[in-house]
């Protein structure tokens, strides 16, 4: 009997040992308006640093909780911020539901600080002009001012290109761009309840944000032009012309090696939810992503840089997410001495034949040591003919600086895109993935030959910094853009089409006579596109080129890739307030695009809808406050 009771105690005393002490809170976080749930809040313990972002049905878990009280935070862009007081206990699960409510951000007593500065920045094509704009936030409720809230975010300045006349300027070049940080960025501010600063808004970021249904490339070439010609939505008389781009797709299975270097901002700025917590979720999901063939190294910066992970096999995801998740902010910003770093790096690990990618994840707020955006650029610039790619990754908000992040990735063969929240976190480095890290075409660069007798005057929407000038084109020497495997990418040209007054009508000048060809008038051509392109591991290009013939058909029976893209560049032109904007309006806007949503996969077609609507209420929010 006395040994039985020894048993007995020995196993109880055996399981309060190996008995689990830690629980897990989980729960919903939905609207309180209409209770749908919100995707990709972020929700966090105060106390202990441990957080989650919620799915698409709005739930979150929050595992190996640490018995005690906490303060659980909730936070989702564009609502009030939740705190809700919980206590822990061991080997327990706790159920926290949480309903959040919008709050539009009251902006309109917004005061710019005397003009707007201009922060010159010579680059070797001068076309880069930045905007730090400060501002002063005024009391809704009262007359008096608050404390000046700094604002720091830069911008490079964009001025749009107006039509030009097809017998003075019948070639068009551009750089192609798959970059998307602008759609993600507006959405930010859309998110808070007011539009975000007109050059914030790039137009081809925005169409080139979605993904469209373009044919395969057929042939051995990396990509397959698509073409089409209809109305203009916001201008009765001009027609749209869009052009699209695919990138030949990669099977997972056929994926080369990567060698992956991660350079992670640590800095003392990069302490806030939207920031460090959010990176770490995010390079997490695409640790998971990897494999045995692939290598991933880590280097941080802060005041200094360091590597706190060697290369390490794609196989080992639990050593590369212990890593990650030591990572904590503090100090100043050495940005310039981590990128060279991690050059360093992803040349020494080098692997021939496969992706080499340095992934920059930061707010751009670079401020020790190589810091000015001409002396990185300078050094990246020599850095691209390693063969080592580039992808920029911006976080944050208040201190953002999106025009050096953007300036990095063009001069970088890189991409540029902006991280607001986990599930565009997943779009990027999960659903996107291959796109994402495996260029199939460099240098990629778009030149469109308009036939002078069908087309008056043409006008490129967006892509005002990509622009070449024509003799670039076939120039070897010139960087351009870079198409990721299965990218699209679109651009859209609003046209004068010739009317019979205009058929003999050309460009006079003093010294020279200008003529369009007789066989020009015989012809049905509309344009022809060239692209040149090169592939990864080499130095020189190869052309392919589509021509577009006959006319335009009617908006109705155009394919759900022109309508849709045409009601996102229309929606770029309002949040701009566009000299050219026409007759654009945001219902407009709304019924095209839901008129060709088509299968959205991912639903960010059905997100795009949503902003429209989102717009909406703000323009009628403010115009009551007009009426007051």
């Amino acid at each position: 009997m006395k040994k039985s009771i020894i048993t007995m105690m020995c196993v109880l005393l055996s399981l309060s040992l190996f008995a689990g002490d830690t629980g897990l809170v989980k729960g919903t976080i939905l609207d309180i308006a209409d209770g749908s749930p919100l995707i990709g809040a972020n929700i966090f313990l105060r106390e202990s640093g441990q957080g989650a972002s919620t799915d698409m049905d709005g739930k979150y878990f929050i595992k190996d909780v640490s018995a005690g009280k906490y303060e659980l935070v909730a936070q989702f862009i564009g609502y009030s911020t939740i705190v809700k007081n919980i206590e822990m206990k061991a080997d327990s699960t706790l159920i926290v539901d949480i309903e959040m409510e919008i709050e539009l951000v009251e902006s309109q007593a917004i005061t710019i600080i005397g003009e707007r500065s201009l922060i010159m920045q010579k680059s070797t094509n001068s076309r880069i002009q930045s905007e730090a704009v400060q501002f002063l936030a005024m009391s809704p409720s009262s007359n008096f001012m608050q404390t000046p809230v700094s604002n720091t975010e830069e911008y490079s300045k964009i001025d749009e290109t107006g039509f030009l006349e097809v017998t003075a300027n019948p070639l068009s070049t551009f750089a192609a761009d798959v970059d998307a940080a602008s759609y993600a960025n507006v959405r930010r501010f859309i998110m808070q309840g007011r539009y975000p600063y007109a050059d914030a808004v790039r137009t081809e970021e925005l169409v080139n944000y979605f993904s469209y249904d373009y044919e395969e490339p057929q042939s051995n070439d990396p990509l397959s032009i698509n073409l089409e010609y209809s109305d203009c939505p916001w201008n009765d008389e001009n027609q749209l012309i869009h052009i699209g781009l695919k990138g030949k797709s990669i099977p997972r299975d056929e994926e080369i090696s990567s060698n992956l270097v991660f350079l992670l901002d640590v800095s003392g700025s990069m302490r806030k939810p939207d920031k460090l917590p959010l990176l770490k979720q995010a390079f997490k999901l695409l640790v998971k992503q990897l494999t045995q063939n692939d290598r991933v190294s880590i280097v941080v910066y802060a005041g200094a840089a360091g590597e706190v992970l060697p290369s390490t096999p794609g196989s080992e995801k639990k050593k590369i997410l212990r890593a990650i998740d030591k990572l904590k902010a503090g100090g100043g910003t050495a940005g310039g001495a981590g990128i060279q770093m991690a050059y360093q790096i992803a040349k020494k690990n080098f692997i021939k034949g496969g992706n080499n990618r340095v992934i920059i994840a930061t707010d751009g707020d670079f401020n020790v040591g190589i810091s000015s955006s001409s002396e990185l650029i300078r050094y990246i610039e020599d850095k691209r003919d390693d063969g080592i790619f580039l992808t920029v990754l911006g976080f944050g908000q208040g201190n953002y600086k999106d025009n050096r992040l953007q300036e990095l990735a063009d001069r970088g063969n890189g991409t540029h895109a902006y991280i607001d929240n986990i599930m565009e976190a997943k779009k990027v480095l999960v659903d996107e993935l291959t796109g994402t890290l495996y260029t199939i075409a460099k240098d990629v660069k778009i030149q469109v030959e308009f036939n002078p007798a069908k087309v008056y005057s043409y006008r490129l929407l967006g892509y005002e910094n990509r622009r070449l000038a024509n003799e670039d084109f076939k120039d070897d020497k010139k960087d351009a853009g870079e198409v990721g495997a299965g990218h699209t990418v679109t651009a859209l040209y609003e046209i004068v089409p010739v009317r019979p007054k205009d058929k003999t009508r050309v460009q006079e000048l003093k010294y020279q006579e200008t003529k369009i060809k007789r066989s020009a008038f015989n012809s049905s051509d509309v344009l022809t596109v060239r692209i040149r392109y090169k592939d990864p591991d080499d130095d020189h290009s190869l052309e392919i080129s589509k021509v577009l013939k006959g006319k335009s058909v009617k908006l109705a029976k155009a394919s759900n890739n022109f309508r849709f893209s045409a009601a996102v560049a229309q929606f770029a032109q309002i949040l701009r307030d566009s000299e050219f904007k026409g007759e654009a309006d945001l219902k407009t806007v709304k019924k095209l695009a839901r008129g060709a949503k088509g299968g959205d996969q991912y639903g960010y077609r059905a997100e795009f809808i949503d902003l429209v609507d989102r717009c909406m209420l703000i323009e009628k929010r403010n115009s009551l406050k007009d009426g007051d």
